[in-house]
């Protein structure tokens, strides 16, 4: 072989090294790719599961007792809250025109006091800030347990007419989504 013929086909190798490489690289990306796309198929499957609320039975500080399968068919808000608790003070007041502006729409909204309120104190608040929705008092916890271990105040749950929970809020909902979700739910 001369220079030239030697030369030529150094060029080659190096073309179909150049593309092996490049292919071999463009089959990477493309498995990355479709692993990315089962992740996030995945993911957003999970994310759009909704979870079944538990089944538990409060008890309002008037002495009824409501099961959440007594509440299916509608639409109901489970707020978790303390007569101790400063944010949950501060959003009472939207609760209370939440709850007035949804109520004839068939929402239910029950405010469940947390283990360590006492009784007396949580009929006395209710009373004077007059809450309009049911007040209970989950009295050994089992209820804020039920709802995945409750414990940070306040915790608000959306739950649709089939009893499955739509949102969990922790911390003061924006209003104006609860509200815009709200609609959305009832509508559904």
């Amino acid at each position: 072989m001369n220079d030239n013929e030697n030369k030529i086909e150094q060029e080659q190798n190096q073309k179909d090294r150049t593309r092996y490489a490049k292919g071999l690289s463009l089959i990477q990306i493309m498995f990355l790719l479709a692993v990315l796309g089962i992740v996030l198929y995945g993911a957003l499957n999970w994310l759009g599961k909704k979870e079944a609320a538990p089944v538990v039975t409060f008890k309002t500080i008037g002495g009824e007792e409501i099961s959440t399968a007594s509440l299916q068919g509608k639409v109901v808000l489970i707020n978790f809250w303390a007569t101790s608790c400063g944010p949950c003070k501060e959003e009472m007041p939207q609760l209370i025109t939440t709850y007035n502006k949804f109520k004839a729409s068939g929402v239910e909204l029950v405010a469940v006091a947390m283990h360590y309120d006492p009784a007396q104190q949580v009929q006395r608040y209710a009373q004077e800030h007059a809450l309009p929705f049911k007040v209970a008092v989950d009295v050994d916890g089992k209820v804020a347990t039920a709802f995945g271990e409750v414990t940070l105040t306040p915790t608000t749950f959306l739950i649709d007419k089939q009893g499955q929970i739509i949102k969990r809020f922790t911390g003061i909902p924006e209003f104006s989504e609860l509200h815009k979700l709200l609609e959305d739910t009832l509508a559904a």
